[in-house]
């Protein structure tokens, strides 16, 4: 009897050239369906609830599965476990309703950005933060965020905007912190576009460097130009940290 899996999972995405399915290229989504292929001889299709870029990890991505299996929910955890690299682990596995879909049930997604500005070279830290060449002042960045906070049109915080789609989302939450040499954005809303968080905290380090005022922000949701926007942050200081979904 085939049944829907809901799977919470966190992963290194260093070596990974991220989330979805590429021939002849490593993926989370490639090795989950390499070991949970041996379960079955049906084609097994993972539902991620968003896609992680090359590099990108995470704690808490959320996927679904469908699968005829006589296992119990730990054994099927146990078992993906035993098999996954030892840079991706699965913290839940249980059995949801069928109606249950990872991606389309999804209502908000926290991100957070880890940046490091010290003197010394981070090094046991380095494949996880994005290492500034000086210090990035934290209230300049505060002021900027207040601009990327609320609904709009974020074309201009996205790379490849498709015409088609809207641009239009809601972040309700961006919080900035310093502790020392390190400081960390943390983005909650109800979803981003491709590259969107990466934008936004490239954008605001420009901003916290003084290489573009906080105002400019403004100017550059309001007309979409890309250009206006500050640079793509590099993915390996990017976490997903957590999915969420309507209370049952």
């Amino acid at each position: 009897m085939q049944k829907n899996y809901k799977m919470i999972l966190g992963y290194d995405g260093s070596r990974y050239s991220g989330w979805e399915h590429k021939t002849g290229r490593d993926t989370i989504q490639g090795k989950l369906v390499q070991v949970l292929g041996h379960l079955t001889d049906e084609p097994v299709h993972i539902i991620g609830a968003g896609r992680t870029d090359a590099g990108v990890h995470a704690k808490g991505m959320v996927a679904n599965v469908v699968l005829d299996t006589e296992l119990s929910d730990m054994e099927l955890k146990d078992y993906v476990n035993h098999y996954l690299p030892e840079d991706i682990v699965v913290y839940e596995m249980t059995e949801v309703p069928e109606r249950f879909h990872a991606r389309y049930n999804a209502i908000g997604k926290t991100y957070q950005y880890r940046i490091y500005d010290g003197r010394q070279k981070p090094l046991f830290d380095r494949k996880y933060v994005w290492t500034t060449e000086k210090k990035t002042d934290v209230e300049r960045m505060r002021e900027g965020a207040t601009y990327l906070q609320g609904t709009h049109d974020f074309a201009a915080f996205c790379k490849n905007p498709q015409k088609k789609k809207s641009t239009v989302r809601t972040v309700d939450r961006i919080e900035i912190e310093r502790d020392n040499d390190y400081v960390t954005l943390t983005f909650h809303g109800d979803g981003f576009l491709y590259h969107m968080v990466r934008i936004m905290t490239g954008t605001l380090v420009q901003v916290g460097l003084g290489r573009m005022e906080p105002s400019q922000i403004a100017k550059a949701l309001a007309t979409g130009e890309r250009t206006l926007a500050g640079v793509t942050a590099p993915s390996q200081g990017l976490t997903l940290v957590q999915i969420d979904y309507p209370a049952r």
